[in-house]
């Protein structure tokens, strides 16, 4: 029988041109199997940085983690009862058990759209993609509107994972300043200098991490007039939206637009508390239809490749969406609030630092003057020593292509926040030597 299936084969074979015995000759000889190209191209910032960072706490202290950016790490922010009832029904009516399709419920995509739908940028269902978090909707846009050898615009000092997401495709990213000395605004005239004619789109990122800003309705036009200028598209990364201080006011980017196709990237994650249930979602806003069919399209082919998020958090996303209570929204951000307003307060009175009030969102950027800690060659060895002196772990903002600024987390208990702003002071008061240094750090531009 093996003697007959081995002549059947030479005979397929050879009908191809090849005998038995000259296939086998093409085959390996020993084990060489390497990484693929993407896998190689792929490189997260943060992680690389902090990886190879010396982390070894005092061990007189405990440890305060100001680093990352989940909000239910210390279990005081946690998410509304009425949140967790509905995942509790969506589990036990049985209904949500099998594939979705790969864009998403039609009910759940309804709910969403419904949502955030407003008169000047109305949404159906079919202007929602469902997607596993707010960092796959940031992938499938990227991939949906860039090619490989063209280059996307992103934010400095930005989310680490715009780059990590592009260069991995073979996708150049262009690096475009915000103005710490504005409150982060973006520097249009470098942005628009940046844009050749492999540019893709730009990302923008309001509310800002890592900055905590929030732009206002003047910039956010502003923003739009460069990109109209240009026939440029944005993708818009708007997880932390609506989590802005009272002072301030979110404007969704989409809600301007009247003729730049915006793809709104958002999700569950951070304003309802639950980043671990990987919900997101892109919005389309192309009132024009721009996009057209193809785009829209790609987006559905796109989300084929892992067939949609989580199906129990998609049945319960309607009641998510429509029974969480305005008081669990206010509890979050009046938390978020004191706490940015404690560690700027306390901060500022520091030698040597120059943190930036922040708007909304989960985080604030601090200054180094870095001249007046002659000890510190940069941003990654101020930050390492804090932890190993003080037990205090704040992100370098080298990890956001911004050196000689550090990103503090504000989500922690206010206990923390206080005992971690008395521990950066001490740490600075100890290292603190008064040198002349610049207002606002000089950072190099693209050419």
């Amino acid at each position: 029988m093996a003697s007959d299936s081995l002549m059947i084969l030479d005979s397929i074979l050879s009908s191809s041109g090849f005998t038995y015995s000259e296939r086998l000759k093409s085959r390996y000889t020993k084990w060489n199997i390497r990484a693929s190209e993407m896998s190689k191209r792929t490189f997260n910032p943060i992680r690389a940085i902090v990886d190879n960072m010396k982390i070894k706490p005092n061990p007189e202290k405990a440890m305060i983690t100001l680093s990352i950016g989940d909000p239910t790490v210390f279990g005081n922010l946690p998410t509304n009862e009425n949140i967790l009832q509905a995942m509790k029904e969506a589990v036990d009516s049985g209904r949500f058990n099998g594939y979705a399709p790969s864009v998403g419920y039609h009910t759940s995509r309804d709910a969403v759209a419904n949502f955030y739908s407003c008169p000047e940028s109305p949404l159906k269902a079919k202007d929602v993609i469902l997607t596993s978090g707010c960092s796959q909707a940031i992938e499938l846009a990227i991939n949906v509107l860039a090619n490989p050898g063209q280059n996307i615009l992103i934010p400095r000092p930005g989310f680490s994972l715009y780059k990590t997401l592009a260069v991995s495709l073979g996708i150049e990213v262009k690096f475009y300043n915000l103005l710490p000395e504005r409150s982060w605004e973006i520097d249009l005239q470098h942005l628009e200098a940046l844009i050749d004619d492999k540019t893709a789109c730009i990302i923008v990122n309001n509310p800002s991490n890592p900055c905590g800003s929030v732009f206002n309705k003047s910039h956010l036009q502003n923003i739009l007039t460069v990109a109209t200028r240009n026939y440029l598209p944005i993708i818009v990364d708007e997880i932390y939206g609506d989590m802005v201080f009272p002072e301030s006011q979110f404007i969704g980017l989409g809600s301007l637009s009247r003729s730049v196709p915006i793809l709104s990237c958002g999700g569950l994650a951070k304003r309802w508390l639950v980043p671990g249930w990987r919900m997101g979602w892109i919005l389309i806003h192309d009132r024009n239809d721009i996009l057209s069919r193809e785009v829209r399209n790609g987006l559905v082919c796109l989300s084929q490749r892992i067939l949609g998020p989580c199906t129990i958090v998609q049945g319960a996303l309607e009641d998510i969406l429509n029974k969480t209570t305005q008081d669990f929204y206010d509890d979050t951000i009046n938390i978020l609030k004191s706490n940015a307003d404690l560690c700027f307060n306390a901060l500022s009175m520091v030698p040597g630092l120059r943190p930036i009030r922040p708007c909304g969102s989960m985080y604030m950027m601090v200054g180094i003057d870095i001249d007046d800690f002659p000890e510190f060659k940069n941003d990654i060895d101020f930050t390492e020593r804090m932890i190993s002196e003080q037990s205090v772990f704040c992100l370098p903002a080298t990890c956001f292509e911004y050196p000689n600024f550090f990103r503090v987390v504000t989500t922690v208990p206010e206990d923390l926040m206080l005992e971690a702003c008395n521990r950066i002071r001490e740490f600075c008061e100890v290292h603190f030597q008064s040198q002349e240094h610049c207002s606002v750090p000089d950072i190099e531009c693209d050419k």
